[in-house]
């Protein structure tokens, strides 16, 4: 297929995309917009497949945004007024994954390592969604920090459940996208799943430590955990694993 026509039928699912999660306030409007302009430049600097492993996240972020939103929000735990995010939580998460794609494609960037550090800042965005939108219901919530007793919802507040679920789902966005981004199933996967939990504990302890003190807001939390996991990832491949 030609590629003008790829992506601008790539741009006409990311539109569709947009607008329906809006229409279901998983996003606000600014966030729709924000949601589309990451589509739009992920289907000109990156490729199909990371098109569609970003595709995947944002549907799965939507059946975890709202799994229970009513008994989310008797509780005030929702995002926005109804769980819709804005363009500041779109911005944050699809910061990495998008910086990664344009130096890609700008620079001569391997692409094993491309991937890597692609797939992970992803598994960490979805496992923190997860933990956070699945989680938050457990009444049982320990601070990451300490291991205290804390109410649900609490930065640095983590759960079993949601611990579990978000591992799993971790496991399952890294195998997913191994096998999209590169047509295979290798132990490399291991990488994007390892560090996608090691940045979902890390969202955690720096929501404890830096967040709510206020150094931080979840945003920075958001895009600095993702960024730091997936330098390290890369890093790991780089200097011990590449061939």
């Amino acid at each position: 297929m030609d590629q003008i026509m790829m992506m601008t039928i790539e741009i006409i699912i990311t539109a569709i995309l947009s607008v329906e999660v809006y229409k279901l306030h998983c996003l606000s409007k600014s966030g729709a917009l924000a949601s589309l302009a990451v589509g739009v430049l992920l289907t000109y600097f990156g490729s199909v497949n990371a098109f569609f492993i970003m595709t995947f996240f944002v549907i799965v972020s939507f059946f975890a945004t709202m799994k229970d939103i009513d008994k989310k929000m008797a509780m005030g735990l929702q995002e926005g007024q109804f769980g819709e995010r804005g363009w500041k939580n779109v911005s944050a998460v699809a910061f990495p994954p998008v910086l990664f794609t344009i130096l890609h494609y700008y620079l001569d960037v391997d692409e094993t390592l491309y991937i890597i550090m692609f797939l992970t800042s992803i598994v960490v965005a979805g496992a923190d969604t997860i933990a956070s939108e699945i989680g938050v219901k457990d009444p049982k919530a320990y601070s990451i920090i300490n291991f205290k007793p804390v109410q649900p919802g609490v930065n640095g507040g983590v759960s079993v459940r949601g611990t579990t679920v978000s591992t799993i789902a971790a496991f399952v966005i890294a195998v997913l996208g191994w096998v999209v981004m590169t047509a295979s199933l290798d132990v490399l996967l291991l990488i994007p799943f390892l560090f996608g939990v090691f940045g979902n504990i890390l969202d955690s302890i720096f929501g404890a430590l830096f967040e709510n003190r206020g150094w931080i807001s979840k945003y920075t939390n958001n895009w600095s955990t993702e960024f730091i996991s997936a330098v390290l990832a890369g890093l790991l491949w780089f200097y011990y694993l590449m061939p």
